[in-house]
């Protein structure tokens, strides 16, 4: 099983040398990262945080009736105890000062004690039906808060079925009354149809770009074949061919990978189930001439990681890896590595490569277009910079990302990530 983190030493030159500093995390923290403590007043500002908002509306709509049905009761409560007060009858038995004055007493405790006894009675009942009035107040909220953010919901499902290819037919066309939600998915409408004008654009440019640029550049190289295969050409004459020769094939490749790269940047078209194995191994019989034309030995490692994706620009990508591997080398006796397999439930493919040393702040740089290591963009004869900008695009098509850091004893020691489909 590959490792891009292993501890491998790079002096044993059949294996994948390690790359060093600490390792470029780009998940989520693994197990022995240090947990953050946090007070109870922080955990509860960063609650609001982690409850949706179907929830947070439904506990609203809860909240908002229990107050509205506790309002209603407080109401009751006071209304029956004013209401038995002023209908409690008065008596008269035409007795003497002081026994009607004790009857007046005991009529008034009679009172109290009556008023006391209904309003427990209520509280009593009252709150057994406000706890079931709080119940029923979370279900129809949370059917309320759903019918709600059905039309966000209709929204997201359309975003999340959207590729470039349905750009052209697929929209919310939402209906209902001219409301906020409604306004909210004819300006998404409005950018779905913006988009589709932009993809479309982009893709009659990539052709028609393809075609114009390539064309003349064909026909150059055909003239140019045609002058240098004249006999009577003069020696003059074949040296400034080749020279153009030259110019014009690097001219190719620098619109070959624009082409590619600008390709790369947008949705897949092609989905086909694959093994990155079988990839990279074809990568690298398509790369062992240059490599030995170089005098650089390629090691490989390859174990079994499938997988869906484009196989073409998969292979591109992991060409891309060796042939820079094999330009960027050292003069004699360089070596380059190759692995590919499973880690942590993402598939890897390794390419690591000796050379000169990279400084770790040059190294995220290197995947911008047009740049290289110690070039501008005009001198260097090795490529036109496209070579990890195309890597990038296409890993970043297929939701991976890729990562490089310096080799010890210099080179390059870069990874890519690919989700397990």
């Amino acid at each position: 099983m590959i490792s891009p983190h292993s501890a491998r030493k790079a002096t044993r030159v059949q294996e994948a040398p390690p790359p060093t500093g600490p390792p470029a995390w780009d998940g989520p923290p693994p197990p022995s990262h240090p947990v953050l403590t946090r007070t109870p007043m922080e955990r509860m500002k960063a609650l609001p945080g982690k409850v949706s908002i179907r929830w947070r509306l439904t506990l609203t709509y809860g909240l908002l009736f229990f107050v509205a049905a506790s309002v209603l009761l407080y109401s009751i409560y006071a209304i029956v105890g004013r209401a038995i007060g002023e209908a409690w009858p008065t008596i008269d038995l035409g007795l003497g000062p002081v026994q009607d004055a004790q009857l007046q007493t005991s009529w008034r405790q009679f009172q109290q004690q009556a008023i006391a006894n209904a309003r427990d009675a209520l509280f009593g009942s009252s709150f057994l039906v406000l706890l079931g009035v709080g119940i029923l107040a979370i279900i129809i909220g949370y059917f309320v808060a759903d019918r709600a953010l059905k039309p966000v919901t209709q929204m997201t499902g359309t975003a999340r079925k959207l590729s470039e290819s349905t750009l052209a037919h697929q929209r919310i066309a939402l209906e209902g009354p001219n409301d906020e939600l409604k306004e909210l998915a004819d300006t998404f409408d409005a950018m779905l149809t913006r988009l589709n004008v932009a993809f479309d654009t982009q893709r009659r440019f990539v052709a028609n770009a393809s075609h114009e640029l390539r064309t003349p550049l064909t026909i150059n190289r055909t003239v140019l074949e045609i002058a240098l295969s004249d006999p009577e050409a003069s020696e003059d004459l074949k040296a400034l061919g080749r020279t153009l020769l030259e110019v014009n094939a690097r001219n190719e490749k620098l619109i070959e990978g624009l082409l590619l790269l600008a390709r790369s940047e947008r949705e897949l078209a092609v989905r086909k189930p694959l093994d990155v194995q079988e990839v990279a191994q074809t990568a690298v019989e398509q790369v062992t001439p240059f490599a030995e034309e170089h005098g650089v030995t390629v090691t490989t490692e390859l174990v079994s990681a499938p997988t869906v994706g484009d196989p073409v620009l998969l292979e591109r990508s992991v060409s891309n890896l060796l042939e820079n591997a094999v330009k960027y080398n050292i003069p004699e006796n360089g070596k380059v590595w190759i692995r590919t397999g499973m880690v942590d439930g993402a598939l890897v493919v390794q390419v690591a490569n000796t050379g000169q040393h990279v400084p770790a702040y040059e190294v995220n740089s290197l995947f911008e277009p047009f740049r290289r290591l110690h070039a501008d963009r005009v001198e260097s004869a090795k490529g036109a910079g496209l070579g990890l900008s195309i890597v990038r695009a296409v890993v970043q098509a297929h939701g991976g990302n890729v990562a490089a850091v310096p080799r010890d004893g210099g080179g390059l020691v870069v990874t890519i990530r690919l989700p397990r489909r």
